[in-house]
């Protein structure tokens, strides 16, 4: 069998490890991209397009009985669980509610502060680069709330957000309806305005690729599962051959386990599923800008394929096929918040895996245990958001930089 030698092999060619590789390869490094199907087709496709400046708290674990309580009935849009399948994800469930906790929130909300910041600059030096400015809208996503109390609690909570140098609009009803003329009754908004959002997600990821290989990377289609280590060096087999490189980067952001427990690592890494379907818009309408319906927990975003309708977090098998209990749930909300919501165009939701760790920040570093054995994953709902910004922080530690932010809260060693 034939063997072609990189210095680094990157596993995963979703926003992360194509981001990787691109700050790999911008290094000096030859970098081989390997995974088992085209760039950008796997959870970096299906999210709603956001690069989240604003979402500096993390998704927690409700905290609160009266909380628990209403989830726990099972018949709201934001969240759904399969009952048969919680009891076996019940310790990890414990450990996300326990780090959900205000004290240690706040740890983690120190945590990730770095890594956002970062990513609005992070992704325009990859934009210009790769020529994509056209997927790319620079208008910010608007928090609408339906009811009067929701919205006077969302204002009553942004000074506590100040410290975050934040720049929003508070929006009443007629200002948010001048925004947004095609809404439905609405009790006001926050126009986040340093997000910008992306209509066409799996394009970006595709983009980037292809300035990836433009700069002189290899992508190849392989088996991340066929990863060994001999004599110093890791190896995959691909259909072109076997790899060999001194470093190995794992960015498989759901599949991650893939690799890390073949090497005798236990991250508690789970996955929250998310499904999305298009629609049409009736009578030429559009849609302006993202939406966030902070009540129901989904975001209708103007996208190439039509509106996308992205849900919420779904506990359930990973293994399992699509369902559309929660696009059923959500779409009926959807359709008063947005009248002119057209017909359905896919006849299947599409699934996705969110990879999450419980204390709500990826494992970016050195493994503990294994010379040249990198990770990159588990960036939960912030993959496209934090592609870049991971990206960048692993190549700089990878190539004995002096890391930009500091990667101490990434680390593998806190799992061990």
């Amino acid at each position: 069998m034939s063997e072609q030698r990189f210095d680094v092999v990157v596993l995963g060619a979703g926003i992360v490890g194509v981001s990787t590789a691109l700050h790999l390869i911008a290094r000096g490094r030859s970098v081989c991209l390997i995974d088992r199907g085209e760039p950008g087709l796997g959870t970096s496709y299906g999210n709603a397009g956001l690069i989240e400046r604003a979402s500096v708290i993390p998704y927690s674990f409700p905290q609160g009985l009266g909380n628990l309580l209403r989830y726990a009935l099972n018949n709201r849009s934001d969240v759904r669980y399969d009952p048969f399948y919680v009891p076996r994800i019940a310790g990890w469930l414990y450990r996300f509610w326990r780090e959900s906790n205000p004290d240690r929130l706040k740890v983690a909300i120190a945590a990730m502060l770095p890594l956002i910041e970062a990513c609005v600059r992070e992704h325009d030096y990859l934009i210009v680069e790769a020529g994509c400015r056209n997927l790319i809208r620079a208008n910010g996503w608007i928090e609408v709330h339906r009811s009067t109390e929701s919205f006077h609690a969302a204002v009553k909570r942004l000074p506590s957000l100040q410290q975050y140098r934040l720049s929003y609009d508070v929006l009443d009803s007629a200002a948010l309806h001048a925004r947004e003329p095609g809404l439905g009754e609405a009790a006001g908004a926050i126009h986040w305005l340093d997000p910008k959002t992306v209509i066409n997600p799996g394009g970006l990821v595709k983009a980037y690729a292809d300035l990836f290989v433009t700069k002189g990377g290899v992508f190849l289609y392989g088996d991340a599962g066929s990863t060994v280590q001999r004599d110093g060096n890791w190896q995959v087999t691909t259909d072109k051959g076997l790899v060999t490189a001194k470093d190995i980067v794992v960015a498989l952001g759901p599949q991650a386990g893939i690799v890390f427990r073949k090497f005798g690592y236990g991250f508690p890494l789970a996955v929250k599923r998310g499904h999305h379907i298009h629609f049409t818009m009736k009578g030429g309408a559009q849609l302006g800008h993202s939406i966030v319906d902070d009540e129901a927990g989904y975001v209708l975003a103007p996208m190439v394929q039509g509106v996308r309708l992205t849900t919420g977090i779904e506990f359930a098998s990973p293994d399992a096929p699509p369902n559309r209990i929660q696009i059923r749930r959500t779409e009926k909300i959807a359709r008063k918040l947005l009248p002119q919501l057209g017909d359905q165009i896919e006849t299947t939701p599409w699934l996705g895996l969110r990879p999450c760790l419980p204390d709500m920040r990826p494992i970016i570093g050195a493994a503990p245990n294994h010379k040249g054995l990198w990770f990159n994953f588990g960036h939960a709902h912030h993959g496209l958001t934090l592609g870049p910004a991971s990206g960048r922080l692993l190549a700089e530690m990878m190539s004995g930089e002096r890391p930009y932010i500091d990667p101490t809260p990434y680390s593998a060693h806190r799992f061990l």
